[in-house]
């Protein structure tokens, strides 16, 4: 029972044919752009944009986003190839299989779920404060003792966990209207706020490195490479640019569930680069854009609200327009939620199916030809984490799990042009061995610099993940 066991290529193509667990292909390449720009474009351009000023990098967020979204395309090439070679639901997990072996896809499709659904489950928290401050009606009910439920969050999850059962062309539907309202937010935001920044505000572009003050700057909340360094506790400079980078990343979170939907794609060879790199480009410039204007709007130092964008334009007297944004803001987000749950519950499905989690939750609907039963527990599983459990601020946690599967995938590419040169690639990444190196090196520094509290919790998220395989996925497993 080798736990580096490798599923072939052909096998994992096979299997997607297999009666009862098949999904129905019917997405196009705009349907994927549609997808990637309405799962990337939320929280954080909403929210983690003025945060981040504040706290870290200043006016220089905007050279934060160009960082993270240089990061994010080089292991787009590695999902690119890999998707368009491999087209099969599961992305990273189902690529550390067809080249690193099962252990390894097991520790990233734990990764990825444990990605999926505590991003969903944050920004469906994030959507029910806005809906309630765009209503002016709290959404959360207190119970006693000092909780509430967030009936808010758990409404919008439940609804949407339905769209998601009821097929892919549905969703992307769905999310194509929301995304034209979005994107048209965006661009709102864009024009008119250009009309109020003052340039006198990105006047220090990269502001002087600042010690953290006594008693905010326990070790836990500092980056890790500080830590390893010995570096005294510090923001903004140079380091709080990179940190800010590392933060940021959570904006660009999306591209990747693209290769989700690998196996619901009609021709994934030639729709699915389109569809990473589509909608990669598009978010990458607006959120450069907007982090522009909103920095030349107002002074970093005030930034650090829950709705920097919003209060942006209160600030200069526009409440019109800030009462715009935040209905685009939970407009925007909804799209979020729809597409984190789909490609939890993709990958969820592709473990399933090859018998590393019970092979009944890999049923598929005979009428809508989608997960029914992996996207069921996915809803119900994002709504109790939602409505019951105060979450908070968990962008660094989501962070380092896509940081980890892009290192995988990255070095996959590798593997597999070595063991398979001759496997016919629609794309094909260039410089390899170096881009992907590159690429995986990048993922790790940013990782190295998500602070020490989230290293210790994703350590014993893996090492849980671990016992649960060997107690059940090694000799469960299709390949055993």
């Amino acid at each position: 029972m080798s736990i580096w066991r490798t599923k072939t290529i052909e096998q994992s193509i096979q299997d997607t044919d297999e009666p009862g667990h098949r999904l129905r292909r019917d997405l196009s390449g705009l349907d994927l752009i549609v997808f990637g720009i309405g799962v990337i474009i939320g929280t954080g351009i909403f929210v983690v944009t003025g945060r981040q000023a504040a706290e870290n990098a200043g006016p220089a967020i905007i050279a934060a986003f160009l960082v993270a979204g240089l990061v994010c395309a080089l292991a787009a090439m590695c999902y690119a190839e890999f998707a368009s070679t491999v087209p099969v639901a599961g992305s990273a997990y189902t690529f550390g299989y067809a080249t690193l072996g099962e252990f390894v896809a097991w520790v990233i499709g734990w990764d990825l779920v444990l990605e999926f659904t505590l991003a969903a489950s944050v920004v469906a928290v994030g959507w029910s404060e806005y809906a309630g401050d765009l209503i002016g009606t709290p959404t959360s009910v207190p119970v006693g003792g000092g909780y509430s439920v967030d009936l808010g969050a758990m409404a919008i999850v439940v609804l949407l966990g339905l769209v998601s059962v009821m097929g892919a062309k549905l969703s992307g539907r769905v999310t194509a209207v929301v995304v034209t309202v979005k994107v048209g937010i965006v661009l709102f935001i864009i024009a008119v706020g250009a009309f109020y920044v003052d340039t006198a505000n990105w006047t220090p572009f990269v502001p002087p490195a600042e010690p953290v003050p006594t008693g905010t700057g326990s070790i836990g909340h500092q980056p890790l490479t500080q830590v390893m360094l010995g570096l005294e506790p510090s923001s903004f400079g140079l380091w709080g640019v990179i940190a800010a980078a590392s933060v940021v990343f959570f904006s660009f979170i999306g591209f990747d569930v693209v290769a989700t939907t690998a196996e619901e794609t009609r021709n994934p060879r030639r729709d699915i680069p389109v569809g990473i790199f589509g909608s990669l480009v598009i978010v990458t410039i607006l959120y450069m854009a907007v982090a522009a204007v909103v920095t030349g709007m107002r002074p970093y130092t005030e930034l650090g609200v829950d709705a920097p964008l919003a209060e942006a334009f209160r600030a200069v007297g526009a409440d019109w327009a800030a009462t715009l944004i935040s209905l685009g803001g939970v407009i925007g987000i909804t799209t979020v939620i729809l597409v984190l749950m789909m490609g939890q519950s993709r990958v969820a499905f592709a473990m399933s199916r090859d018998g590393l989690l019970p092979r009944g939750l890999s049923r598929t609907h005979p009428r809508f030809g989608t997960p029914y039963v992996m996207a069921a527990i996915t809803t119900v599983s994002v709504a109790l984490l939602a409505g019951l459990v105060p979450i908070g601020t968990l962008e660094e946690m989501v962070n380092i799990g896509t940081l980890f599967a892009f290192v995988v995938v990255s070095l996959g590419v590798i593997v597999l042009r070595r063991t398979r040169p001759d496997l016919p690639r629609a794309f094909r990444a260039p410089w390899v061995p170096v881009l992907p190196a590159v690429s995986a090196l990048a993922c790790v520094w940013l990782m190295l610099n998500l602070t020490v509290d989230t290293w210790i919790r994703f350590v014993v998220w893996m090492l849980l993940g671990t016992v649960v395989y060997f107690l059940y996925g090694v000799r469960r497993s299709r390949l055993a």
